[in-house]
């Protein structure tokens, strides 16, 4: 019982990010912005927020500062999209360039910072982890269900949780997910009622660096004590997970389910009894991730269909 405990919970700590970070792509490109730039906007986001953190530790500690910390994330995870929307919208440039291009930028001016604030040019910054909730109160003395989600866990959990139920009722319940869904299918149509293409196009992709920004501060807060410029590979993942999930809210979280479930058998194998006993090289298990992705991508590629206007400047000329 303890291995199926020690399982939940880490597949928990690999599923959240990367199921918020997926949502935020889906976001960017249902409104007809393709968005590959989510590994590069996690990376600012955990950058600011964890400097945030280092830089307060020892003046605030626990949920409070975890929410600030937050709060940083997504704000410079929205504004770093900003070049993205400007370059894609505006300009009309090449999306996946676009996209490209930040994502080589983040890790370098991530590094160029650390160096420049901390102390003797150290690129890591080492921060204290105060965040974990050792028990919910009540909920963690449920049998069973306690220990599974209410023990052990980080309020980022409850966070991706509320964040996947409001973005399935803002894409589908209301008139700002109609007509962001409208601007990814068809732009033209949308604009001759009166949406205006560019604004919603231009919130897609803020809202996309919100949750990849916080993407970026779940995935470090939970997995390490160290943020090095880098977040695993994490935002490539997330594309993966978005197309798997058919840019739709709750087919996005059991993807994200299964690909933090094949995270934790690549991270954790050498705790878990049966996988450890059948002596296999770790380098196996650490391809694990990534081997799903291809596999499941090669099956469900012919039948994902991506938003229409997709990838495709809108000109306000053309019908």
């Amino acid at each position: 019982m303890s291995t199926l405990f020690f399982l939940v919970h880490q597949t928990m700590f690999f599923t959240v990010p990367l199921m918020v970070v997926a949502l935020g792509g889906m976001f960017s490109e249902r409104s007809g912005v393709i968005n590959i730039a989510l590994e590069g906007i996690m990376i600012i986001g955990g950058f600011c927020s964890i400097l945030f953190i280092k830089m307060m530790e020892n003046t605030m500690s626990g949920q409070p500062l975890l929410i600030l910390a937050i709060l940083i994330a997504m704000v410079s995870g929205a504004l770093f999209s900003l070049l993205h929307a400007y370059a894609s919208i505006n300009m009309k440039a090449d999306q996946t360039i676009s996209g490209t291009a930040l994502n080589m930028l983040a890790p370098a001016l991530s590094i160029f910072l650390a160096r420049m604030i901390q102390a003797e040019g150290v690129q890591q910054i080492q921060f204290k982890n105060t965040f974990r909730i050792e028990k919910v109160p009540f909920l963690g003395d449920i049998p069973v269900i306690g220990d599974l989600f209410f023990r052990n866990t980080y309020i980022t959990t409850y966070i991706g949780i509320a964040i996947l139920i409001l973005s399935a009722i803002l894409l589908y319940k209301t008139k700002f997910g109609l007509r962001l869904r409208a601007c990814g299918e068809h732009p033209q149509a949308a604009d001759s009622v009166g949406v205006s293409v560019y604004k919603m196009r231009y919130a897609g992709v803020l809202i996309s660096g919100a949750l990849s920004g916080l993407g970026g501060l779940i995935f470090v807060v939970t997995t390490s004590t160290n943020f090095n410029a880098t977040v695993a590979g994490y935002g490539f993942l997330a594309l993966a997970v978005l197309i798997f999930g058919q840019w739709k809210p709750f087919y996005i979280a059991g993807a994200a389910l299964f690909f933090g479930f094949m995270k934790t058998i690549s991270a954790t194998y050498s705790s878990i009894p049966f996988l450890y006993n059948l002596q296999i090289t770790g380098y196996v298990y650490k391809m694990v991730p990534y081997i799903a992705t291809l596999i499941v991508l090669i099956f469900s590629s012919k039948r994902s269909q991506a938003p229409k206007a997709e990838g495709i400047p809108y000109d306000q000329g053309s019908r």
